[in-house]
């Protein structure tokens, strides 16, 4: 069965590289949302295996939305990875001290991006 990643990203286009890019590189099945309210919801009744989460949105930023799918026993076991383009040490501390499971950066390799994820979660197919 494949993995089931959920998009969290309030840039259209992103979603739709990065969801191109684990459909077809790696066969997983893709959800989307584009905002942080959404994402919630969306982990809530999906389930997925991993998130893949924007730190810079509107309204409710990709720290804010972490901590409520923390404090959500349905989603606080959903490993998140956060997807960023801010890569100065005291960010990526910052980000690390959270609890994500990995921080990626912005832009990304389409080509890489399944086994940049599937390394970082430990997953062994692919």
């Amino acid at each position: 069965m494949p993995h089931r990643v959920l998009i969290i990203d309030d840039e259209e286009d992103i979603r739709a590289v990065a969801a191109m890019s684990l459909e077809t590189v790696a066969g997983w099945e893709v959800l989307m949302a584009g905002s942080g309210a959404a994402g919630i919801a969306r982990a809530e009744e999906q389930l997925p295996d991993a998130i893949l989460l924007d730190v810079m949105m509107p309204v409710m930023d990709g720290p804010s939305t972490f901590r409520q799918l923390r404090a959500n026993p349905k989603t606080a076991h959903i490993p998140v990875i956060l997807l960023t383009a801010k890569v100065q040490a005291a960010d990526q501390k910052r980000f690390s001290d959270l609890g994500v499971s990995a921080v990626m950066f912005k832009p990304f390799d389409p080509l890489t991006l399944a086994g940049d994820i599937a390394r970082a979660l430990g997953w062994k197919d692919k």
